[in-house]
């Protein structure tokens, strides 16, 4: 994960007492006795004043030591009890950093808040001063992985502030899935029986979960796939993509939405999987088919919809899984005879992909065709939908409005700008591996 620089403060005591041995330093030994006294007094003095915050009230900000092992300004969302003593410093604090993303949260222990800089009623524009930071290239590069994405346009502001009271504080911390331990990003709805545990453990093939090793060890002996249930419709090389209909296999497709909303804030969670079809996408090996990510789309979208939840399992991100995904949901939508488009709202992830898939598709065809191309044309040759074309072309200021209608404009050169900022493609769709017939006609 990604970090940005912040201004640290001094370990406790540290500045006080340097700035005391500054001042003694010339005034020889009897002073300097005489500031060592100051500075336990000044010691005392703080320790109490730090006691008097405890315990932090829900909505304190304050600095904390993330593991980057710098501070970072943090607001206080929940407390808990770490032990049974009656001592305020025994607390827990479930923490937002106020520089990043949500999924970042988590539970801290007293030692790693410098109490010193607890403000208990912080004005909103302070806090938007405090994470106007300076980054480097390397941090803004990151910060697509950490920094705060709303994705929550289709809720109104009481809705939105009744789903953030309802998934405040993470459920479940960790989860094991084959060989990975993976950190949880956000609340997932489980039965209420799974949210004292604080790390599930996913069978990898059926995704049944359970709180215990030992469970999952008992599991995976008498579990006999070793793939995702539904039809293998693509494989190339080691990667094979599975359609899973929810109506046939409905446990699965709801173990699957248990896990993904752990990774995504911004979606529904659909228990009536009956009216999806989910595309898994495997890495396969001798031991089965491990998936590494999917998305869900409905079998009949009235707003052609042609993809309803994309995620990439955060052990295989950034390595062209996404762009794989999304541009396997336009070959679908090819085959369909559709033009598609994404469900809103977007993660912030999300859209950062669609919007890199976008513009390299357009770009490329524009290149190739000297830009002498409409945008009906364009939508036909991709199956991007027109308003998603425009929206990508005017982003790239390669549009303009004459005479009643769009006009594509664009220079060989700025395309191939454009195109370098793109970045890499990922991973390629080989049409020819894909054996797939649409929904309406299995029916």
């Amino acid at each position: 994960m990604g970090s940005m620089e912040a201004s640290t403060a001094p370990e406790n005591g540290t500045a006080a007492a340097a700035a005391a041995g500054a001042s003694t330093a010339c005034n020889g030994a009897a002073a300097s006795n005489g500031g060592g006294v100051e500075r336990r007094l000044r010691s005392s003095a703080a320790s109490a004043s730090w006691a008097s915050h405890l315990p932090l009230e829900v909505g304190t900000r304050v600095m904390c030591r993330w593991r980057d092992q710098k501070l970072h300004p943090v607001k206080v969302i929940e407390r808990r009890k770490s032990s049974t003593s009656s001592s305020p410093a025994d607390y827990e604090y479930y923490v937002h950093y106020t520089e990043f993303n949500r999924r970042l949260d988590e539970w801290v222990k007293l030692e790693q808040l410098d109490l010193e800089t607890v403000e208990t009623d912080v004005d909103e524009k302070v806090e938007d001063k405090a994470t106007s930071l300076k980054m480097t290239r390397h941090q803004k590069r990151k910060i697509d992985e950490t920094h705060v994405e709303q994705g929550h346009e289709e809720l109104d502001a009481a809705s939105l502030r009744e789903h953030e009271e309802f998934t405040k504080v993470k459920n479940i911390a960790k989860i094991e899935l084959g060989r990975y331990e993976i950190d949880t990003w956000y609340f997932s709805p489980f039965p209420p029986e799974y949210n004292d545990s604080p790390k599930l453990f996913f069978c990898e093939f059926c995704l049944n979960f359970m709180k215990r090793k030992e469970q999952l060890q008992r599991h995976m002996k008498k579990c006999d796939l070793k793939h995702p249930p539904g039809d293998e419709i693509y494989r190339s090389g080691t990667l094979s993509m599975f359609e899973v209909d929810g109506k046939k296999n409905k446990v699965y497709g709801q173990n699957l939405c248990y896990l993904a909303k752990l990774f995504l804030d911004h979606k529904t969670l659909y228990y009536d999987v009956d009216l999806f079809l989910f595309y898994v996408l495997c890495e396969c090996d001798d031991r089965g088919c491990h998936m590494v990510g999917y998305f869900s789309k409905e079998k009949h979208s009235e707003e052609s919809y042609n993809l309803a939840c994309i995620l990439t399992l955060p052990p295989y991100q950034r390595k062209g899984y996404g762009k794989f995904l999304i541009a396997f949901s336009y070959e679908l939508s090819k085959k369909e005879g559709k033009v598609g488009t994404p469900e809103r709202p977007l993660s912030d992830l999300g859209l950062l992909s669609y919007r890199g898939y976008w513009t390299r598709v357009l770009l490329e065809i524009l290149k190739k065709h000297k830009s002498n191309i409409s945008i009906k044309e364009l939508s036909d040759m991709t199956a991007i939908k027109a308003d998603d074309i425009l929206s990508t072309l005017q982003s790239l200021d390669l549009i303009q409005y004459r005479k009643g209608q769009h006009v594509i404009c664009a220079d060989p050169k700025v395309l191939d700008r454009h195109l370098k900022a793109a970045g890499r493609g990922g991973l390629e769709v080989d049409v020819s591996k894909l054996i797939w017939t649409p929904y309406k006609e299995q029916g």
